[in-house]
Formats: C-alpha cells, structure tokens, sequence
C-alpha cells in the first residue's frame, strides 16, 4: 500500500483558521485514527487529504509523491462517506462495479474485482439485490466495498458507522478491524467516537482546536497522556480532574492537598516555583477501589451495568468523582463510600493543562 505524510498542512476559511500546522507521518499498512469533538477539524482534515477540499498551506506525500495539487482521482486513495452514497436503482453488484465502469475496466477483470471485494465482505449472496432490501450494516459494507475494487494506495473513511445502531456499531468495529488485517491497507478513519478510536487504531491522533494534542498508540494515550484534553478526552468513563493545591515538592514527588481536605503525595518531577500553585490531579474512574480509609465520595447515582458498578457523585466543597467498581460492590445511591487511590495512578496537570511527569507508570501492552 502506502505511506501518508502530512507537512505542515493548514486549513483558513476567510479569516477563521481552522488547521494549525498540521504535520504526521502516518506508516505502510497503518490503520490511524482522527479523534476529537465537533468542531477540531478531523473531518475537514480527511477531506484535504482526499482533495476534496484545498489546504492553505502545506504538502500531502502519498507513497513519497506530493498529491497537494492533484484532483482526487490521481492520488490513489479511497473515500467511504458517513452516508452510505448508495444507487438505490442499481444491485448490489452495479453499485460496487460503479467506478470500474466509470474506468471503463474489462468485464472479465470488473467481474473478478467485485467478486473478490463481494467475498471479503460476506455480500456475495446479495449481489442481485438492491440497497432498499439490506439492512444499515450490509449497505455499509457495499459502501466499503465500491472502495475496495478500486485498489487505492490509502482508504480514508469519515464517521461510517454514525448512522448504525450501538449493537451494528460494535460489530462493525470488528468487522473493520479484521478488513484491515485482510488487506493490509493503509487506512485513516475519522470519529468524534473515542470507543471506536481505542479498540480499532494503531495510532490514534487526537485533535483539539485544529491541533495535534498527541499521537500515538492507544495505550500511550491512556497511560501517558500529554495534556488535560487528552486524559479526560480518552477513556470511558471519563478521568476525574480534582482541583488541589501543591504543598510540599520532594525530589522525586510533590504533596497536594485536593478539594476537600484530603492529602496525597503523588510520585511526579516537580518544576521550580510550583510549591503554592494550583493544579489538578486526574484519577481514572478505574483506579480506585473501596476501603476503609482514603477519599470520602458521596454517591448521587448508581449504574448497575452487570459486571460493574458505575457511581458518580462529588468530593470536597462538589467536585464530581465518578468510580467503577465491581458488579456487585456493596454501594447505595444517597450513601457515602471511601475509596483508596494508588498514587503511582495518578496525573497531576499545571495551569496549562500539561501532564507534569511520574516517576513511574504502567507499562505499555504492544
């Protein structure tokens, strides 16, 4: 397949700058993710890439050749539409060969290609039918699969799965995950969707305003997020951000004293001056679990969900906390519980919104 570099890449409308200098090397036969919330600029990204839209600044390298000019046809890439963009008129067959006939492809070889793109996807007894006879998630894959004869260098897809129900939408996922291990393609995929982010990308790019805020593997991005955005953006439930303020700074460590009273020593490298200033300590809901003594959190709601109980409540003078717990954790709605925090879990962020180091941290699963 391809790789895809991004230079530079900056994006105005009138006076509204809505990329900033983007730049990514994004490899061979990776599968990466643009995420973030309505508005960053994924989508608009993804559009520069395809040439459907033209960047103010910078180059697109598709496989070492610059495309930042080329009509999208001439840059081997593939485009899957959040709308599924279907012929409701024509089968399912006539709309997977629609751009080989477009091509003006032999028959014998279009035959071939739809064929083969029919089984990859499991549509190769509904080539006669219609889109008006399948269901979301077969049409999507028709969708998937007008891209796949078309043997681009680089597949770009832009939300797909929005318009599937929960349940269709996971098993896409998985059906997504395992089309790219089949065809060794490289793929960037766009969603405001952390859920999909995590459990499909390799890398995932997580942007913020029309910035990069971070990129890299879905584990980095949970264990060692770079900034605020990035902790609280990824990971579900979402992490706690408590206010508190640094008391003490050691070597190797600081104390704060969190909203509420309570005190932590927290394992991270201490900056200069940053004794009486304050700053947040993100815990993930995760990393927490009942005991005796530690953090007081009065429950407002309980979510039983089976294999675990999800509580939100406050903390302090009512900084929200929310705690995953076990199914079957002994915790009432309108009660109070104690947690115990591991602070070697725990991130600690300035007045910048950026991660100061820990001494220690997960390590990270390949």
């Amino acid at each position: 397949m391809a790789t895809l570099d991004l230079n530079n890449i900056s994006k105005s409308f009138g006076a509204a700058k809505v990329l900033h200098d983007i730049n990514l090397a994004i490899n061979d036969r990776e599968f990466v993710v643009f995420v973030g919330p309505s508005g960053c600029g994924k989508s608009t990204l993804l559009r520069i890439i395809a040439g459907l839209e033209e960047a103010t600044g910078g180059q697109i390298i598709i496989d070492g050749n610059d495309v930042s000019r080329a009509d999208p046809v001439d840059r081997g890439i593939s485009m899957v539409f959040q709308s599924y963009a279907l012929y409701p008129h024509l089968s399912v067959f006539e709309n997977i060969a629609f751009p080989l006939r477009v091509q003006k492809i032999a028959d014998a070889e279009l035959k071939e290609r739809v064929g083969r793109a029919a089984e990859i996807l499991q549509l190769t007894d509904k080539l006669q039918l219609k889109p008006g006879q399948l269901s979301g998630g077969q049409r999507q894959r028709v969708a998937i699969g007008r891209s796949i004869v078309r043997n681009p260098k680089v597949f770009l897809f832009d939300e797909p799965l929005s318009n599937l129900d929960a349940a269709l939408r996971g098993d896409m996922r998985v059906e997504l995950s395992q089309l790219h291990s089949q065809l060794n393609a490289t793929m960037v995929y766009v969603t405001h969707d952390q859920v999909e982010a995590m459990t499909m990308a390799d890398r995932i790019v997580v942007l913020n305003g029309g910035r990069v805020e971070q990129f890299g593997t879905p584990m980095e991005l949970y264990h060692h997020p770079a900034t605020k955005f990035v902790a609280s953006f990824i990971g579900q439930p979402n992490m706690n951000l408590i206010p508190a303020k640094v008391l003490e700074a050691g070597a190797g460590d600081i104390t704060v004293e969190l909203d509420g009273g309570a005190k932590m020593t927290l394992p991270v490298e201490s900056q200069g001056g940053i004794v009486g200033s304050k700053v947040e300590v993100g815990i993930r809901p995760e990393d927490v679990s009942l005991a005796d003594e530690g953090l007081r959190v009065g429950v407002r709601v309980l979510e039983r969900l089976g294999g675990a109980s999800i509580t939100y409540g406050t903390i302090g003078n009512g900084t929200r906390f929310c705690a995953s717990l076990p199914g079957n954790a002994p915790v009432q709605e309108g009660k109070d519980m104690t947690l115990a925090v591991d602070p070697a879990a725990c991130h600690v962020f300035d007045a910048n919104g950026d991660v100061l180091r820990r001494q220690s941290a997960p390590a990270l699963v390949a």
